[in-house]
């Protein structure tokens, strides 16, 4: 099978000639079409996510290259548990793999692990070894990794409202007091930027419950390849067209 060559050696260059100013601090991807790309391959779905594991390992070795402060990856939404339990399961054992096989490579390349979303429902084998990593990792200064699993941005958003809630029920806060910032501090995501640039897969046209408060202005950039297809170059050409957007949050630019 052909697949699109990875970025030349001269894209880093091109990098270097976007401003700071125009290139984004967090970047957040939804990893859609391992199972389509398997079944265009005739095999079966579970080796699409096996394959999707190397271009995750790509994504985040080319953006702690780049100096990207944020990458958020979706890698198992609340909805998924609707799938076929062996499908289910090897996610699991794909995710419980990353961790302990990746682990070298993330202090090597000084990331830190964070993980959104809910841990009911996750074995507890899997999450020892998700917070093994965090531990690892939580000392460490490059670019930041956050794995959102058995995550839904509307459960979020209902985590954050009962937490705010309780404040007021103990008359910590009152409701008028609520603003955009008090919801923000009480998201999965509290003390983090907002993402800037949002990439989609597989050709789908829609955001699928993924950070639904945070990408309220982020850039939407979608590639008709399926995840396991996603290279270097399909970053960089994100990246490129990230810098030419004229970012505005609902004002103008003086002329």
């Amino acid at each position: 099978m052909n697949e699109p060559p990875d970025s030349p050696a001269s894209e880093s260059d091109l990098w270097q000639d976007v401003p700071q100013a125009q290139r984004p601090r967090h970047i957040a991807i939804i990893m859609d079409g391992n199972g389509r790309w398997a079944q265009r391959q005739n095999l079966p779905r579970i080796e699409g996510h096996r394959r999707g594991v190397a271009s995750v390992r790509r994504t985040v070795e080319e953006c702690a290259r780049l100096g990207i402060e944020q990458l958020t990856l979706y890698c198992l939404s609340s909805e998924n548990w609707k799938r076929p339990a062996e499908e289910l399961d090897f996610l699991l054992h794909l995710l419980e793999q990353y961790m302990i096989e990746e682990r070298g490579t993330i202090m090597a390349q000084d990331v830190v692990v964070e993980i959104i979303g809910r841990r009911t429902g996750i074995p507890d084998h899997v999450l020892a070894e998700m917070d093994r990593t965090i531990a690892f990792s939580a000392a460490n200064a490059g670019t930041r990794l956050c794995l959102a699993i058995n995550y839904g941005g509307r459960a979020e958003v209902v985590d954050a409202v009962r937490e705010i809630a309780q404040q007021v029920q103990a008359g910590r806060l009152q409701p008028q007091a609520i603003t955009e910032e008090t919801i923000a501090a009480h998201l999965y995501t509290a003390g983090r930027p907002d993402p800037d640039l949002l990439i989609r897969t597989a050709g789908e046209m829609r955001v699928s419950n993924f950070l639904l408060w945070q990408i309220s202005y982020a850039e939407l950039w979608v590639t008709s390849r399926c995840w396991p297809e996603f290279r270097t170059v399909d970053l960089h050409e994100a990246l490129r067209a990230f810098a030419r957007r004229d970012r505005r949050f609902g004002g103008i630019h003086a002329s």
